[in-house]
Parts: C-alpha cells; sequence; structure tokens
C-alpha cells in the first residue's frame, strides 16, 4: 500500500505519457529517474516516403506516434493533462535507410552492409506538453563496426538479439563488441538520446529530477 507521502507526490506530479512499447526506451527513462505513467505505443506505418531523407523520416515518424498517443492520452481522464513522449531511431549506411530487421535474411543485409564500415544513426524525440505545444530534437551519432568474421556473422544472427532492432542490431548487446568508434550519444544509438531527451523534458517544466532524492 501506498503511503501518504508517495500518494501526494504522486498527484502533484504532472503525468507522463511513453508512446513506445521498447524495452529498451523505457530503461532509459528509469535510468534517468524517470518513470512514465502510461506506455502507450502508438502503431504507425513506418515505411519512408519516396525520397524521403532518414532525418526527415525519423522527425515524421515520432511526430506521428507522438500524435496517436495524445489522442487516446486526451480522452482518458487521468492522461488527459500528460507530456506525451516518443521516439524513432533510423540506421544509415552507405546512403541506405537499413529496416528493423524482422526475418533472419533482413538481419543478414544489414550486417553485411555494417561490416567493416560507417554508419549513422538519428533519433527524434517529439515531446508534446499538457498545453498541446510540440517540441522536437534530431540527434545523429556515428558508429563503425569492425569487419565482422564468418564465425561472429553467423553466431549473431543465430543469437536472434537483431529481431525488431533498426539496423539489424543492439549497441547494448552482443553487437557492443563489434563497435569501433563511436562518435556521439551512445544512448541515442539504443534507442533514446537521454541527455537531450532530459534538457526537452525539463525545457517545458517536466520536473525530471523529482525522485532523484531517493535514487540511492
Amino acid at each position: 500500500m501506498a503511503s501518504s507521502s508517495e500518494v501526494s507526490n504522486s498527484s502533484w506530479r504532472p503525468k507522463l505519457v511513453l508512446a513506445s512499447a521498447s524495452p529498451r526506451r523505457l530503461a532509459l527513462l528509469q535510468q534517468g529517474g524517470i518513470e512514465p505513467d502510461a506506455l502507450l505505443p502508438a502503431d504507425v506505418d513506418e515505411a519512408p516516403l519516396k525520397n524521403e531523407g532518414p532525418k526527415d523520416l525519423a522527425k515524421r515518424l515520432s511526430r506521428a506516434k507522438a500524435e496517436v498517443a495524445r489522442k487516446t492520452a486526451r480522452n482518458r481522464e487521468d492522461l488527459k493533462d500528460a507530456y506525451i513522449l516518443s521516439a524513432d531511431t533510423v540506421v544509415v549506411a552507405g546512403g541506405r535507410i537499413l529496416p528493423k530487421a524482422e526475418v533472419l535474411d533482413e538481419a543478414a543485409a544489414c550486417l553485411r552492409l555494417l561490416s567493416g564500415r560507417a554508419h549513422r544513426v538519428y533519433t527524434s524525440i517529439c515531446l508534446i506538453t499538457p498545453k498541446d505545444s510540440v517540441r522536437e530534437r534530431l540527434v545523429e551519432t556515428r558508429v563503425r563496426f569492425k569487419r565482422l568474421s564468418r564465425e561472429e556473422f553467423e553466431r549473431y544472427l543465430a543469437s536472434g538479439e537483431w529481431r525488431g532492432k533498426a539496423g539489424g542490431y543492439a549497441i547494448q548487446g552482443l553487437a557492443g563488441t563489434f563497435v569501433v568508434k563511436l562518435v556521439g550519444s551512445y544512448t541515442n544509438v539504443v534507442g533514446l538520446p537521454l541527455y537531450e531527451t532530459v534538457a526537452l523534458l525539463d525545457g517545458e517544466g517536466f520536473p525530471v529530477r523529482f525522485t532523484w532524492r531517493n535514487a540511492a
């Protein structure tokens, strides 16, 4: 049972909705001491439009996810005044936007493109405030992979870690051993650039450090 102080604190703090089902994005927010009040993942078509670049794709999808979640939240009494946070991550190699690999052939194609070369990871964050103001940030990280041996290639595919990941890999997992160089935000590659997200929330009045006192 929650204590009276916990109930008071919970009612005082503004609500936050994370428009994502990603456990990685949730874990990153929690790392920053931020606990969403609800998860409202948005089912949107993530296929790029004709001639759409990676930055525009990431921005369009993060905005679309936030808008879908806002519509749901504003129709719920407990979330009608909530902040809505969404993000979308796009991986680009050799001028190609890589898919979120769902089948083995997709993952294998991604690894072949990434092996021994640099690629870019873009994440767009979209925040809708309780007053329906929209704020966005786009973050870029450059990553270089080592040249993968046949054994590394085959064993990584066998691990299944790639499933559902942009670019067919998870840097926070086994694929972290492939990274030779990273320039920019590591958490951006995981799926949510933490510094920029916290700065965005903080700048729009969300109390990001509300729970820090009891974090230890």
